[in-house]
């Protein structure tokens, strides 16, 4: 069953921004200040989370190619100092994966919901703005319901 059939958006789809969401004011949405905090806080922990990751990693590989004797130590039984800070790559990466995640239910997700409901309250607003009156309703009578009826 193709992806469209099961109503997930494809790679050619043209589902997505504001012709999928008129409700939304995408601009009011991206300077709110909830949104600009969700930005600050991911941000926040994204870079130095990523920045750890790369020197961990990486620091690793320089350590298995220029210190050949220190990583083939042998802490116990033939399992070296190599193996140990391999495993510990497997470590690292569950560990942050498991930060995000927490850090993600408490203060990213929250945030996101802050977000969508400003803009989506700013989208009603400025359609409701922008609608204004009706074609052929007195600016007077806008909201009363009252229609000004004129004989043909």
């Amino acid at each position: 069953m193709p992806d469209e059939e099961k109503g997930v958006p494809g790679p050619q789809s043209d589902t997505a921004g504001a012709e999928h969401h008129p409700e939304i004011d995408w601009i009011a949405a991206e300077r709110s200040p909830e949104f600009r905090e969700l930005i600050r806080k991911r941000r926040g922990f994204v870079l130095p989370a990523t920045i750890f990751f790369l020197v961990w990693y990486f620091g690793f590989i320089i350590l298995a190619g220029y210190a050949e004797d220190f990583m083939g130590e042998s802490i116990y039984e033939g399992f070296t100092v190599g193996y140990l800070l391999a495993l510990t790559q497997f470590i690292m990466v569950w560990g942050l994966g498991w930060l995000y995640l927490r850090r993600a239910d408490r203060a990213f997700d929250p945030l996101a919901r802050k977000a969508a409901e400003t803009a989506v309250e700013a989208g009603r607003k400025g359609r409701a703005e922008a609608e204004g009156p009706g074609r052929f309703e007195h600016p007077a009578d806008a909201g009363t319901g009252r229609k000004e009826v004129r004989p043909s």
